[in-house]
């Protein structure tokens, strides 16, 4: 065999031995957390995947724009040898509290204020822009945004098919609704009437808080019906009057807790159970 086969065999074996060695490690190369350094906020790793973004057509409460289709949120990690870094996502572990706020923004505009480990409320569209604006301002290498209403559904659900990620129901003991109004006529209880600080709740499979109830969050998309067909990394209609805020609140019944459930706000609105969580991604060398 000739120097030059034997070179060009070494070379094949090399660069199979590499491509098995990215497709081993780099899915599990991204930590598991990140915690933003300012406020200290937490986020945990969102998995790649495939689920059914809405509800099937039996969901007790289902509206007419929560139509079932097909949503891919493809994996994005770094590869180990310190190649091109491609965006991984991480939602908030909690809403972004009143705390994390002031930190930022050096004010609270919160109704249910003197409690900082409560979800910051009262906060409209635009203001959070602002917080986004400043915010991504005291770090370089991360990109803090609001997540996408597929973003925020997969999460929500963490594998889930359920109309709420605790299953067919949710309990007074599951999230911070208004337990006068419970899900399928289940038994009423005395709510809190108020938000209630983050993490007083179990969390989902996923490690994340409060994805049912305290506040809503708003979302990045302009509110528009969904599109046909499959759809992969979906993001917002370039242009709309009202976004798009989930998952209940302390104010409102169950049924608007469910994960498919779509409730809509003008960007300058603003009250006492509209709330937010970030999500963060890498968009540099960590």
């Amino acid at each position: 065999m000739s120097v030059a086969r034997r070179l060009l065999l070494v070379g094949l074996v090399l660069v199979a031995t590499w491509m098995a060695h990215v497709h081993l490690v780099a899915p599990n190369f991204a930590p598991s957390v990140h915690h933003e350094p300012t406020t200290g906020m937490e986020f945990v790793i969102l998995p790649p995947g495939t689920f059914m973004m809405g509800s099937p057509p039996g969901e007790w409460g289902r509206q007419d724009d929560e139509v079932q289709h097909r949503v891919q949120l493809s994996a994005r990690v770094r590869t180990p040898g310190g190649g091109e870094t491609m965006p991984v996502r991480y939602l908030g572990q909690y809403e972004v509290t009143q705390a994390e706020w002031a930190l930022v923004m050096r004010s609270n505009p919160s109704q249910h204020a003197d409690c900082p480990r409560c979800p910051v409320e009262n906060v409209s569209y635009q203001e959070i822009w602002e917080f986004l604006g400043r915010l991504n301002r005291y770090e370089s290498g991360w990109r803090y945004r609001l997540p996408t209403e597929a973003e925020w559904e997969y999460a929500c659900r963490a594998g889930s098919t359920t109309p709420f990620h605790t299953g067919e129901d949710l309990r007074p003991d599951q999230a911070n609704y208004d337990t006068r109004f419970p899900y399928r006529g289940a038994a009423a209880a005395n709510p809190h009437g108020k938000t209630l600080p983050v993490g007083s709740f179990p969390p989902n499979a996923w490690g994340l808080y409060d994805m049912h109830g305290n506040v809503w969050e708003w979302c990045a998309d302009w509110y528009a019906p969904y599109q046909q067909g499959e759809q992969a990394n979906p993001g917002s209609p370039a242009s709309g009057e009202t976004r798009v805020v989930r998952g209940g609140s302390w104010a409102f019944d169950a049924n608007s807790a469910r994960c498919a459930l779509r409730y809509t706000h003008a960007p300058s609105d603003k009250g006492h159970s509209l709330g937010f969580r970030l999500l963060a991604e890498p968009i540099g060398p960590r």
